[in-house]
């Protein structure tokens, strides 16, 4: 672009305004400043490569360049934080977080404390306060994680607790019930 005037200012400082409406202002430590013809853009490139933008309606950009990250922050308090590896991470206004890891798992984490992790292969992990998690598989099958058992749901009905004392209960479909102890001996059966 061609050059409509140059200041030299006393601290080192060279501001250069474009014929476009740009201005360049170069620092001496080697960070510049570029302010669009619109007044509104503005992009500053640091001296160890960093890269802040700050666009017309106030969404900032800024690119971390040792970390290979960009950090995103929008008017209405969205942050976006993506990483190199691939990893994103939404900061909602509300406090809410939104991890999307690069083998596209989601975990979503709750200003209430409650957690909630979906996979690729369609599995479901939630995590409540108490810690008492709940795994939903993608073949129907569902398990509840206490600190007293372990419970899983399967889709025929069929329903098998493993208690903290290693103790084993299966509930079928048919009313049948099964209990084990902790090595597996039965010691009820109402074989219907």
């Amino acid at each position: 672009e061609e050059i409509q005037r140059e200041t030299a200012y006393p601290d080192g400082k060279v501001e250069k305004v474009l014929k476009n409406g740009c201005h360049l202002i170069f620092f001496p430590n080697g960070t510049w400043k570029k302010v669009g013809s619109d007044g509104k853009t503005v992009t500053i490139t640091f001296f160890n490569g960093d890269v802040k933008q700050v666009m017309p309606d106030q969404t900032v950009i800024y690119y971390y360049a040792d970390a290979k990250t960009t950090h995103t922050t929008y008017s209405d308090g969205l942050e976006v934080l993506q990483f190199s590896n691939g990893q994103i991470e939404k900061h909602y206004p509300d406090g809410k977080k939104e991890i999307t890891f690069p083998d596209q798992t989601i975990k979503n984490l709750f200003t209430d404390g409650q957690e909630e992790s979906i996979f690729p292969d369609g599995t479901i992990v939630r995590i409540q306060r108490d810690g008492s998690k709940t795994i939903e598989f993608n073949n129907g099958q569902r398990e509840l994680h206490t600190s007293q058992f372990k419970r899983r749901e399967y889709p025929d009905g069929t329903v098998k607790t493993v208690y903290t004392n290693g103790q084993q209960e299966t509930k079928y479909i048919s009313g049948r019930v099964r209990v084990k102890d902790k090595d597996g001996n039965i010691i009820m059966d109402t074989k219907l």
